[in-house]
């Protein structure tokens, strides 16, 4: 019986209800969603003083960056190393990829497909709209994407301080894997020590990850007075068509995200989605799926997908597999098009689609990386200039609730196949886990 139940099932009959609710009231998940509501409420009321609010979501950003690196490298070394098998390793990358590529792809024809359908920009502005392309730089800061050889560049670090003292994720993930490769060559029993400490310095930070996520309602509350004091809502009435197209699209991906989680490992994504409610409602309320990196791998490893699928798919995902962004990068270029009247061909819109599979991997940590994307592949088009990009810029924001969760259900999806598709899946402990949840949820919080 699973430990949750056993709880329920050994607590006075006439208490459990009282107590349920108190700790429903008192739960992560329902903090988070009553800070972001009185946020709104603030952002609404005080929209000028709603600006200096986000100083709170983003100390509480830059402390969980603070201990994502050496928790990735921590899970990522113990993993490889308990696997023993270098090769185990080299098949979750090769079958990560492959699947990122493959999903990918599936985000940005359905986007484009969605975009041909709605047709967004229909009509916008008179179709002559007002072009601003200082607005994009200043977004930007002049930022530029690497290019997909900078971009390969940018995987190996300069120093093994550097990677961690910069937060680069990927080149810390690549001397994780080198170490647990180096680890699991000499064998366990050469290492002891070093397996030791290794393990030791993750539990460490998984404490650390726990008193700094004691802070996620305040998190949640300053992010969300800011947004509606920065942006209002008055956005919506204007790209409403725009914001009504990503998200059904992205509705659509998410469903068939459920299929495949079905039939690849035979869980339920509805209920992967009770079992991180407060993950994820913390990953909207922020605008950031990188916020609850720490507590998701943690859940995912509990949920039996296993430490080397965990530790290698997760991370490389929020690099690799962008399907929320995807889906929006492809609408918003159709979007622009429409816009400014101009007929895209199917061969440009296949060129649109090529671009994007480069441009996008290469987004993760640049500032305004989705503009400079946008911007690259209206230029790669050469039907419409490339400062049709500010025409997006106000409804950007509001696009950040569907990236987040898209991309972060995305690669919790391919965390669960490949651990599936390697034979590391403990289906079972799965099942297990996520029936549980909402016992978890409220007796635990």
């Amino acid at each position: 019986m699973p430990e949750a139940a056993v709880l329920e099932a050994s607590a006075p009959a006439s208490v459990p209800a009282r107590n349920r609710a108190t700790a429903v009231l008192l739960s992560p998940f329902a903090q988070v969603v009553a800070a972001t509501g009185l946020g709104i409420l603030v952002g609404t009321l005080w929209p000028a003083g709603a600006h200096s609010l986000k100083a709170l979501g983003d100390a509480f950003l830059a402390a969980i960056r603070a201990v994502i690196s050496p928790l990735v490298f921590c899970v990522v070394v113990l993993g490889i190393a308990k696997a023993g098998d270098v090769k185990t390793v080299g098949r979750i990358g090769v079958k990560a990829l492959i699947w990122f590529e493959a999903l990918s792809t599936v985000a940005l024809l359905l986007g484009l497909l969605a975009g041909n359908l709605v047709e967004p920009g229909h009509g916008f502005a008179g179709g002559h709209p007002k072009l601003d392309a200082a607005a994009v730089t200043k977004q930007t800061g002049g930022a530029q994407l690497p290019g997909f050889a900078g971009f390969l560049l940018s995987l190996v670090p300069t120093s093994a301080v550097g990677a961690f003292a910069d937060n680069q994720l990927l080149q810390v993930l690549l001397l994780a894997v080198l170490c647990g490769a180096a680890i699991g060559h000499l064998g366990q029993t050469r290492t002891p020590l070093v397996l030791q400490l290794v393990d030791q310095a993750g539990q460490v930070v998984f404490r650390v990850v726990g008193y700094v996520m004691k802070l996620a309602p305040l998190a949640a509350f300053g992010s969300a007075a800011y947004l509606i004091g920065q942006y209002g809502i008055s956005v919506l009435s204007s790209y409403g068509a725009l914001i009504a197209c990503c998200y059904g699209a992205a509705l659509l991906f998410v469903v068939g995200l459920a299929v495949l989680l079905k039939a690849f490992t035979g869980l339920s994504l509805w209920r992967f989605l009770v079992y991180t409610r407060s993950e994820f409602s913390l990953a909207v309320a922020t605008a950031s799926s990188e916020i609850v990196l720490p507590r998701m791998m943690q859940k995912l490893r509990d949920a039996g997908a296993g430490e080397a699928p965990t530790g290698l798919v997760l991370p490389t995902g929020y690099s690799f597999n962008l399907d929320g962004a995807s889906i929006y990068l492809s609408v918003a270029t159709l979007f622009m098009a429409q816009a400014l009247d101009v007929h895209l061909s199917l061969g440009q819109q296949v060129t649109i689609v090529l671009m994007l599979m480069l441009t996008s991997k290469g987004m993760a940590g640049v500032p305004g990386s989705a503009f400079l994307a946008l911007s690259a592949t209206a230029a790669a088009v050469n039907a419409f200039p490339p400062g049709a990009v500010a025409l997006v810029l106000a409804a950007d924001r509001l696009m950040d609730t569907m990236r987040v969760v898209t991309n972060l259900l995305g690669n919790c999806v391919a965390t669960f196949v490949v651990a599936r598709w390697e034979g590391l899946l403990d289906t079972g402990r799965a099942k297990a886990a996520l029936a549980a949840a909402p016992v978890h949820a409220t007796r635990a919080g």
